[in-house]
């Protein structure tokens, strides 16, 4: 699942006002076989979404001031999902800037938007009250996940980041190359390479 979400949309329908971003960077968390995931302890009321059914949105807060943002992905009663960990922006950039207070005045500032898990919530409005347990299949629920026959090319493995437990597994994908995937620090002449 963790494959096919890259290069897929985002997208928040706030009031009429719609924000997108490319799914470009993911984590895979296995359930109670992945001692870094929520639901390795087994099932509790803070992760009864994560056994499923597919699909449903996972949010948690995280070091007393992100949330972030997962999507269950196993049959019910089977715990596992994916944690988004970084957008592209396509929509709605003046709003996302305006949730993170970040001025956009070059290409440095569109990364500072949605690059990183805790910086794509904050850019969609992202919050537990608001967002856990909605369907991301769904357009209706106000937050869902599409697609705009966009193709994945290079889908670059690596090991999960910012974790301690289970680190070394090779569960984080991302589009290789995209200059929005988090951790990365880039020189402005690749930025320019890039189209940005």
């Amino acid at each position: 699942m963790a494959r096919e979400l890259l290069g897929k949309v985002l997208v928040r329908d706030s009031g009429g006002l719609l924000l997108a971003g490319r799914i470009v960077e993911v984590e895979a968390y296995l359930g109670k076989n992945d001692p870094a995931s929520h639901s390795f302890a087994g099932k509790t009321a803070r992760t009864a979404v994560l056994f499923g059914p597919p699909g449903y949105a996972y949010v948690y807060f995280i070091y007393g001031n992100h949330y972030c943002l997962n999507v269950s992905c196993e049959p019910e009663g089977k715990a596992g999902g994916v944690l988004f960990r970084a957008l592209e922006p396509l929509l709605g950039i003046e709003e996302m800037a305006q949730a993170r207070k970040v001025a956009v005045q070059g290409p440095r500032d569109l990364i500072r938007l949605t690059s990183g898990p805790g910086r794509l919530a904050e850019a969609f409005g992202i919050t537990r009250t608001r967002d856990n347990g909605c369907d991301l299949t769904s357009p209706s629920s106000g937050l869902w996940i599409g697609g705009d026959g966009f193709r994945t090319r290079n889908i670059q493995v690596t090991p999960r980041i910012g974790i301690r437990k289970a680190a070394d597994r090779p569960l984080r994908y991302i589009l290789a190359g995209n200059v929005f995937v988090s951790g990365r620090k880039m020189p402005a002449r690749d930025l320019r390479c890039a189209g940005i």
